[in-house]
C-alpha cells in the first residue's frame, strides 16, 4: 500500500493516475462505500424499530410515506455503491480516471467532483446532448 502525506491532494503537476493518485481515490471511493453502508445499517435498524403499527391512521400514512422514501433512497445507494465497486475495479485494471469515450484523462477536478465518473466533461455533455434531442424528438 502507498503511503500518503497528510492532507494530500492530486494537483495537474504530478503525471495523471500516478501510484499516489490512484490510492488517494482509492480510499475515497472506499470511505464513501462505508459511509453509504453503515447509512444503509441504520435505516435498516430505524425501519425494524418502526414496524409497530401506528394507531393513528394518519400517522401510519406519513409512517409509510416516510419508509418508502427511505427505501427509494436506499435504493439509490445501493446502485451507487455498484457504481463505486466499478470505479474500484478499474482502479485495479488501470483504467481508472480515463474517459470510456474517447480514452483521455477525465481530469483530477471532476474525479474529485464525481469519483465513479467514466466520462470526460466533454463526452458527458455530448451524452447529455444526445439524450435531449432524443427525447424531445
Amino acid at each position: 500500500m502507498i503511503q500518503l502525506p497528510p492532507n494530500y491532494r492530486p494537483t495537474e503537476r504530478e503525471e495523471f493516475m500516478n501510484p499516489r493518485q490512484q490510492e488517494y481515490f482509492r480510499r475515497k471511493l472506499l470511505s464513501w462505500r462505508s459511509e453509504l453502508l453503515r447509512e444503509s445499517t441504520e435505516t435498516l435498524e430505524h425501519l425494524k424499530e418502526d414496524s409497530q403499527l401506528e394507531p393513528d391512521i394518519a400517522d401510519r400514512a406519513t409512517l409509510e410515506t416516510d419508509r418508502s422514501l427511505e427505501l427509494r433512497t436506499r435504493d439509490r445507494e445501493r446502485k451507487l455503491i455498484q457504481k463505486i465497486d466499478e470505479a474500484l475495479r478499474r482502479l485495479e485494471d488501470g483504467t481508472y480516471g480515463f474517459c470510456e469515450e474517447t480514452g483521455e484523462p477525465i481530469g483530477l477536478s471532476r474525479l474529485e467532483a464525481r469519483p465513479i465518473a467514466t466520462l470526460s466533461l466533454e463526452a458527458q455533455e455530448r451524452h447529455e446532448r444526445m439524450e435531449r434531442l432524443h427525447r424531445d424528438e
